[in-house]
C-alpha cells in the first residue's frame, strides 16, 4: 500500500484487513475491510485516528508514515474521533514508540484511553469549538457527535483544507487496493461499496439513527471539500455522496423505507419451503420487489441489511420444539437490538406434532410494533387449501407494503 495525498498538508494512511475475524465479533467481512488513518502537517504534525493490530496494520502505519519523511516518534499530536479498538488497539504502543505525543479525544473519550490503555499522562480533553493550532495556518476543529455510534465520538474538521475527518461516520466495509478516492472507482465498484456501506450502517450504526442525523446536520453547516472516514472510500469528487447515503439510511428508522419486502426462512424439512414458494407467488404477482435470505445457512449480517432497509418482512420458520425455529429466534434478537421497527409483517410456517411458535413468536416481535397479517401455521406437508391461503397472504403483504400497485 501506499500513502496518498489529499493536499499539500494532509495524507490518507490505510490498510486493507482480510481476514476470517467477525468485525465487532459479529460480522462477517468476506470482502475486507480498510481502516484509514490521517496525517496533517503544519509546523507540528498531527495524526488523526489509528489502528489496530491487525493483519499487520501498524506495520503498513509506519511504512506509509515513512514514506512522507516521518517516524511515530516524530508525531506531536494524536486525535481519537472515536474508541473503539479497531481505531486505538495499537496505543498503548504507539505511546511507547513516542512518550511525549499529546492525545485529543472527547471528555469520555479521554476516559476510555484511561480504562482501555492504562494512559495517564499526555492527554487532552476537547470539546465542540475547541481548536488546535498546528502552526501554518493549520488548524482542526472539533465537534462532537456522540453515539455516532458510541457516546464519545467526534469529528475533527480542517477548514484551510475543507477536509471533515468522521471516523466510523459514513464508513463503509470493502478493502480498498491501492485506490482510495471516489473517483477511482467505476459504477459497478461504486454499486458493491454502496452494498457494502448499507450493510455497514445496519450492522453497526443502525440503533443510532437520531443521532446520525444530528451529526448530518451538523456536519450540513461546513463548506466541505473532502469526507474522510476511517473506513471504506475517502470522497473528494462527490463529498456528500455518502452524507446523503447516511440522511437516507437513517430515515429508515422512522420510514419511509423502500417498498419492498425481506424475506427470511428456514425449513427442516421443506414442508415450510413449500409453503413459502406459494406466498412468493403471490408477491411476484403484486410485483413487489424482494430480497429473500435462508437462515441459520446465511449470516444474519445480511439479513439486517435487507431487512432495515424493507417496508416489508416475511418469516417463514417451522416450530422447533413446541417454540421458535432457534436461528429465527436469533435473528428476531437482532431486529429488536438493531431498530427494525414498524414494519408490514407476514409469519408463516409448518409445525410437526404440535403449534407453539405463534405465541413465542408474538413475544418476540411485541417490541418492534410490526403491522402484522394473521399468520398462517399448518401441520406437515400444507395441502392445497394452505398453499392458497399462503398465495393470498403474499398477495395481501405486497398490498400494504406497495398499496398503489393495482
Amino acid at each position: 500500500m501506499r500513502i496518498h495525498k489529499i493536499s499539500e498538508r494532509v495524507y490518507a494512511i490505510h490498510a486493507d484487513i482480510k481476514s476470517d475475524d467477525l468485525f465487532e465479533g459479529i460480522w462477517p467481512i468476506p470482502y475486507g475491510v480498510s481502516l484509514n488513518s490521517y496525517v496533517v502537517k503544519g509546523e507540528k504534525i498531527a495524526v488523526i485516528d489509528l489502528v489496530r493490530d491487525w493483519v499487520g496494520a501498524p506495520a503498513e502505519f509506519s511504512a506509509q508514515l515513512a514514506s512522507i519523511g516521518l517516524e511515530v516518534k516524530d508525531i506531536d499530536y494524536l486525535v481519537l474521533n472515536h474508541l473503539e479498538p479497531d481505531h486505538t488497539g495499537w496505543l498503548a504502543e504507539f505511546k511507547t514508540l513516542n512518550p511525549h505525543v499529546e492525545i485529543l479525544a472527547t471528555a469520555k473519550g479521554i476516559d476510555l484511553v484511561k480504562s482501555f490503555y492504562k494512559i495517564e499522562d499526555g492527554l487532552r480533553a476537547v470539546k465542540t469549538g475547541d481548536v488546535l493550532d498546528l502552526g501554518g495556518d493549520v488548524k482542526l476543529s472539533f465537534i462532537e457527535t456522540p453515539n455516532v455510534h458510541w457516546p464519545e465520538t467526534m469529528l475533527t474538521w480542517d477548514e484551510r483544507d475543507r477536509v471533515l475527518f468522521t471516523c466510523d461516520a459514513f464508513g463503509s466495509f470493502g478493502s480498498l487496493g491501492d485506490r482510495i478516492f471516489d473517483d477511482e472507482f467505476n459504477d459497478e465498484e461504486h454499486k458493491f461499496f454502496e452494498s457494502e456501506g448499507l450493510r455497514y450502517y445496519a450492522n453497526i450504526v443502525a440503533s443510532f439513527g437520531v443521532f446520525v442525523t444530528r451529526a448530518i446536520e451538523k456536519a450540513a453547516r461546513l463548506d466541505i471539500g473532502v469526507i474522510a472516514p476511517s473506513h471504506g472510500i475517502v470522497w473528494r469528487q462527490d463529498p456528500c455522496h455518502m452524507v446523503k447515503k447516511y440522511s437516507k439510511y437513517a430515515g429508515y428508522l422512522e420510514g419511509p423505507r423502500e417498498k419492498e419486502i425481506a424475506v427470511i426462512w428456514g425449513s427442516m424439512y421443506g414442508n415450510t419451503e413449500k409453503g413459502l414458494t406459494a406466498a412468493l407467488r403471490g408477491i411476484e404477482d403484486v410485483g413487489v420487489p424482494y430480497t429473500i435470505h435462508r437462515v441459520p445457512n446465511e449470516d444474519v449480517s445480511w439479513v439486517l441489511a435487507d431487512s432495515y432497509k424493507s417496508e416489508g418482512i416475511l418469516i417463514a420458520m417451522p416450530t422447533y420444539e413446541y417454540r421458535v425455529f432457534p436461528p429465527m429466534a436469533y435473528v428476531l434478537s437482532i431486529l429488536e437490538r438493531k431498530h427494525v421497527f414498524n414494519r408490514k409483517a407476514l409469519r408463516i410456517g409448518s409445525y410437526g406434532w404440535v403449534g407453539g411458535a405463534k405465541k413465542e413468536y408474538e413475544n418476540l416481535i411485541a417490541p418492534l410494533h410490526w403491522e402484522s397479517l394473521e399468520q398462517v401455521e399448518w401441520a406437515g406437508a400444507p395441502s392445497e387449501e394452505t398453499l392458497s391461503l399462503l398465495y393470498q397472504r403474499g398477495r395481501e403483504l405486497a398490498k400494504a407494503v406497495d398499496p398503489d400497485r393495482p
